[in-house]
């Protein structure tokens, strides 16, 4: 199971984190601030997966790959395979770019929601749904339809809005 989505920057700000088991906030700022203290430390030329067993508890494993300025993190138990979860990671990334045309950490914090459509297209619940990133950019584009169409019904007749009370 995958325990936590998340991306931060290289200043350690999360722009996305996504827990799957209930934890209190207090708990989740620190697992993240337990994440980037590890991950900052890190040099470029070792391996992207870690044990990470004192931040998550038992059998807990983090990938990560870092994309400019953005760390991209997945925390998962012994029952998946971490070059799957690599994988997904790639695929999390490439389907970003497609959606917003060369992802960077501004998209993530101007397009908030459609981030985590795109997410929970991807991963919900902690388990894997889908790996296609057309798969994927397809339903969250019919997420985006179905948010423009529901936001341009008024629920007011135009006759009353338009009334000023003179």
């Amino acid at each position: 199971m995958i325990k936590a989505v998340m991306m931060l920057n290289t200043q350690g700000k999360p722009r996305l984190a996504k827990f799957y088991d209930y934890m209190p906030v207090e708990k989740q700022q620190e697992l993240i601030r337990g994440v980037f203290s590890v991950l900052c430390s890190r040099p470029e030329n070792v391996s992207n997966f870690l044990e990470i067993d004192s931040l998550f508890g038992p059998d807990s494993r983090l990938v990560y790959k870092h994309y400019a300025t953005l760390y991209f993190v997945l925390v998962f138990d012994g029952s998946e395979n971490e070059l799957a979860m690599l994988d997904l990671i790639q695929v999390l990334v490439e389907t970003l770019d497609k959606c917003f045309s060369n992802v960077c950490e501004l998209d993530i914090v101007f397009n908030y929601s459609k981030m985590h459509a795109v997410v929970d297209e991807i991963v919900f619940g902690g388990q894997v749904l889908e790996t296609s990133s057309a798969e994927v950019i397809k339903a969250v584009e019919e997420i985006s339809k179905l948010e423009a169409a529901s936001n341009s019904i008024s629920l007011v007749p135009k006759s009353v809005s338009g009334w000023r009370g003179r």
